[in-house]
């Protein structure tokens, strides 16, 4: 009996800044999940992490995070793969300042 896969995205840390990224479907490196490439076969994730592991001078830590497809893009699944989507936990700052909306004057 053959087992379901799950899918999965390509993730690693910007080496320069540190920042969580993931690979898009064109090979480029984005600050947001929801950008990165989905692979639903096991061949293609595999293909795509040699690839991201060769970028030894872009990103460390590269590997497969499982995700679902969602209504604007791949949805982590898991805990830890949610929290690395929001940024660091200390203060505002990276992705966390860009996404923020802008506050309201009264």
């Amino acid at each position: 009996m053959s087992r379901n896969y799950t899918p999965k995205v390509v993730t690693a840390n910007d080496l320069r800044l540190g920042d969580v990224v993931y690979l898009t479907q064109s090979g480029q490196w984005s600050r947001l999940h929801n950008e990165a490439a989905l692979y639903s076969e096991e061949e293609q994730a595999n293909a795509a992490l040699a690839s991201a592991a060769a970028q030894s001078l872009i990103v460390v830590g590269a590997y497969l995070a499982d995700a679902k497809a969602g209504p604007h893009g791949p949805e982590a699944v898991h805990f830890r793969e949610v929290f690395r989507t929001r940024g660091p936990s200390n203060y505002a700052h990276g992705k966390q300042v860009d996404l923020q909306e802008p506050a309201k004057v009264a």
